[in-house]
């Protein structure tokens, strides 16, 4: 999540180290930019694969970590609370692809909406 925009995939299960390092090449390819990566204390994320790609990099992928135990630091988690609490309010799928699919189809809508995203940094109290 940047100041104006998220970007996101969604994945069935816990995610993996080896899907981290595609997301940040993905991420990086699109961007093309240096990143500053601000994570939870997650064991994916310490993980030496993430490590070794990140190291890989040299500068151009920097990462942070938030306190322990410090979710209301994490403007993702205000956006996942966003999307639970209003997005997907109600919605009662018949199946997991159906719920992928509308999860997906708001979290895109989400991306066209500045305030939204702005309001998750705020309660944050990052921006």
């Amino acid at each position: 999540m940047s100041y104006r925009n998220c970007l996101f995939r969604l994945y069935d299960g816990a995610i993996k180290s080896a899907q981290i390092v595609e997301f940040l090449k993905a991420l990086r390819a699109h961007l093309k930019r240096r990143l500053m990566i601000i994570w939870d204390g997650a064991a994916q994320h310490k993980s030496r694969i993430v490590r070794d790609y990140l190291d890989s990099t040299g500068d151009a992928v920097q990462m942070a970590f938030v306190p322990p135990y410090s979710p209301d630091l994490n403007p993702v988690e205000y956006l996942w609370g966003w999307l639970k609490r209003h997005a997907l309010a109600n919605f009662c799928p018949h199946s997991l692809a159906e719920l992928k699919t509308t999860a997906r189809n708001r979290l895109r809508s989400a991306q066209q909406r500045a305030n939204i995203i702005a309001a998750c940094w705020k309660q944050a109290e990052l921006w």
